[in-house]
């Protein structure tokens, strides 16, 4: 921003000293942004502003009810005001500024209302008038000139982000809930946009860009200013939708402050409401909010998903507590198709999506089906403590469904976690960012990650590495362990067969128990020799006979192995395993390296074995450090007890 919009600001956001005292510092921008927005177009109808007066009063003496598209035509614009005020006007009864205000809003076109309806802006009229403010207010904004000659699209766009940022700064409660601090958005649009540089230089492209959880627009609007910035002939169209209806209004705000078609902004849950059905884009980033739940919309997601992949989330359902795998799986349905020339997408994420969910689980599936349509190219770790509502880890996922041939099934993991410099006041949570250095090097790094792979001199080359999509795969193998027991009547096998259901609801349950008594010390080896002792009891029905074995069967290691009517051991619950077998070994060399060694009986109950993906980023960049010698460790706490008694001693004196 330049310095005389850079006043501007300052200018507009000194207005909300008028406010100190009757609003909390974090509600000013319910005040200050839609102010902003109704003196930005004021100004810019203000041209057509009597034509558009005449031509609504012809038409409606015609008796036309459908004016909207001949009033936008003779505005010129997507939006219109039929009001005989305008802004400087509504200072003029300065007893009822009010009523003029909201007589003005009335006569905006819908769209602009709406706009103006989301930021509940008639409550915020009402509680300025009841505290004497509201002339005042007014009387300021009237002062600020934002002509279109003056303050381009373009600038009103920086300077109305500029006043977002502010108001979400010092707003730690909601801040995070719609502002993505802009250096984060600046790395994660240069690794989105990155690898297409050559191409966004073609003269005449266009290019369509979607976020389904855009907030206050910021990531939209940073990556319309990257290809702008590469491309001045470029048209670049923006798409988004939002549920939190105050920040649908600073976005869509945002888009006419810019000239942009503000219609492209959709207000609803993208999920059970999408507002760009069909539509498919060339580039979508996304900071969806972490860890929260879709309970809301479960119905209609299952449905959905229930329809496969005609649906949007054909490749599993992730927990119920956590829908970030599902944003991701919405943006995927919105590709291009690689023969029209596919599309790249960016998301954050907090760790929980590289390994949450075992093997079959949905979240496993997701990864698995991402990976093995080779649409993931690579994945960037950040430093914690990066933005406003949580000091967590977080991640930038890459995906492409238009990878380069050296690319193809492979993804690149980058560790930026050391890549910041420390704050000089937290934001909330925040308290570290990344300077224009650190954007930059770990851009290059992204770009050139193949290449420091394959050369270990490199200075980043610890911080990269290359895998192939197979090497996330696992297969989640049950290690089996054969069943053995002996046999023996005791006065604790007695008191379970007592417990059992069966015997409990057995109308001759007395007579078993007394017969069952009368055998203790009874027992066996073998489970055939036990059957000829426990004759004795009499016939009994299959569930009461099935309560007797399982009372009367002990687990012993150096016990009879019991067997199937085929033979086969049976398997011992209590001894069962599990194991992640690499995807690309075969489970019955791994057995014979790995288990039977150590268990020689053991065996794969393959009809179990599941197939799961997990991508444990940390794992694969761990660094042993050992620790100290113990006798640093000792010498420092002597030099501590010792510090500490000079302490004492100086108190006691």
């Amino acid at each position: 921003m330049s310095t005389d919009h850079q006043k501007l600001a300052n200018f507009i956001w000194s207005v909300a000293d008028l406010l100190r005292g009757d609003y909390k510092q974090s509600e000013y921008g319910r005040v200050i942004l839609p102010l902003t927005v109704l003196r930005r177009l004021d100004w810019v109808l203000e041209p057509t502003k009597d034509e558009v007066l005449a031509r609504y009063e012809s038409l409606s003496a015609a008796g036309v009810k459908n004016v909207d598209p001949v009033l936008r035509k003779v505005a010129g614009l997507g939006f219109y005001n039929i009001s005989p005020l305008n802004f400087r006007s509504l200072t003029a009864d300065q007893d009822n500024v009010a009523t003029n205000l909201r007589s003005y809003i009335g006569g905006f076109s819908p769209g602009a209302v709406d706009v103006l309806d989301k930021y509940g802006f008639d409550a915020q009229i009402t509680r300025l008038d009841e505290a004497g403010l509201l002339y005042q207010v007014v009387s300021k904004f009237v002062e600020i000139d934002l002509r279109p000659e003056v303050v381009s699209n373009h600038q009103m766009g920086y300077l109305f982000e500029e006043l977002v940022r502010k108001f979400s700064e010092i707003s730690n409660e909601t801040a995070g809930e719609h502002f993505t601090p802009r250096e984060v958005i600046k790395l994660m649009v240069n690794l989105l946009l990155a690898p297409d540089e050559e191409d966004l230089i073609t003269p005449g492209i266009v290019r369509k860009i979607y976020d389904p959880a855009c907030g206050t627009g910021g990531m939209l609007s940073e990556a319309q200013d990257h290809i702008e910035a590469h491309n001045s002939h470029a048209t670049v169209e923006v798409y988004g939708q939002e549920l939190n209806g105050e920040t649908y209004a600073i976005c869509r705000s945002d888009m006419m402050m810019k000239g942009g078609d503000p219609n492209k902004i959709a207000f609803g849950n993208s999920f059970s409401q999408d507002g760009h059905d069909g539509e498919k884009f060339d580039y979508m980033l996304a900071n969806p909010p972490f860890g929260v739940e879709w309970k809301k919309v479960e119905k209609f997601i299952k449905d959905e998903a229930a329809r496969g992949h005609a649906g949007r989330f054909g490749a599993g359902l992730p927990r119920i507590n956590d829908g970030s795998l599902l944003f991701l799986q919405h943006m995927i349905s919105k590709m291009k198709r690689p023969e029209d020339g596919g599309s790249r997408l960016a998301i954050v994420f907090n760790g929980s999506p590289l390994f949450t969910g075992a093997a079959g689980s949905g979240e496993s599936e997701i990864r698995r089906w991402i990976l093995e349509n080779d649409l993931l190219e690579g994945i960037v770790a950040l430093p914690d403590q990066l933005f406003y509502n949580t000091g967590i880890s977080t991640y930038f996922w890459i995906l492409t469904n238009r990878k380069t041939p050296s690319r193809r099934k492979k993804v690149v993991l980058l560790d930026g976690r050391d890549y910041w410099v420390k704050m000089r006041k937290s934001l909330g949570d925040k308290r570290k960012m990344l300077n224009d250095d650190h954007i930059v090097a770990l851009t290059r790094a992204y770009v050139d990650a193949l290449a420091i792979a394959d050369d270990p001199p490199h200075e980043l080359h610890s911080n990269v590495k290359v895998f192939q999509t197979t090497d996330f795969g696992y297969q989640r193998i049950t290690v089996e362990r054969p069943l053995r027991l002996r046999f023996e009547i005791t006065d604790e096998t007695v008191d379970l067969l007592a417990a059992a259901k069966a015997v409990i609801k057995y109308d001759e349950s007395d007579s078993l128990l007394v017969s069952a008594k009368s055998m203790i010390g009874t027992s066996a080896t073998s489970r055939s020799e036990f059957a000829i002792k426990l004759a004795e009891l009499g016939k009994l029905p299959a569930n009461v006979e099935k309560a007797v074995w399982d009372a009367f069967s002990v687990n012993d290691t150096e016990g009879e192995v019991q067997t199937d009517r085929k033979g086969k051991p049976l398997p011992d619950a209590d001894l069962r395993d599990n194991e992640n077998v690499p995807l690309n070994e075969d489970i019955h060399d791994y057995l014979k390296r790995e288990v039977l060694p150590h268990v020689p009986n053991a065996w794969i109950d393959e009809p179990k074995t599941k197939i799961g993906y997990e991508i444990p980023f940390t794992r694969y960049f761990y660094v042993y450090q050992p620790p100290r010698p113990l006798a640093e460790i000792d010498a420092e706490i002597k030099s501590l007890e010792a510090e500490i008694q000079a302490l004492l001693g100086e108190v006691t004196k």
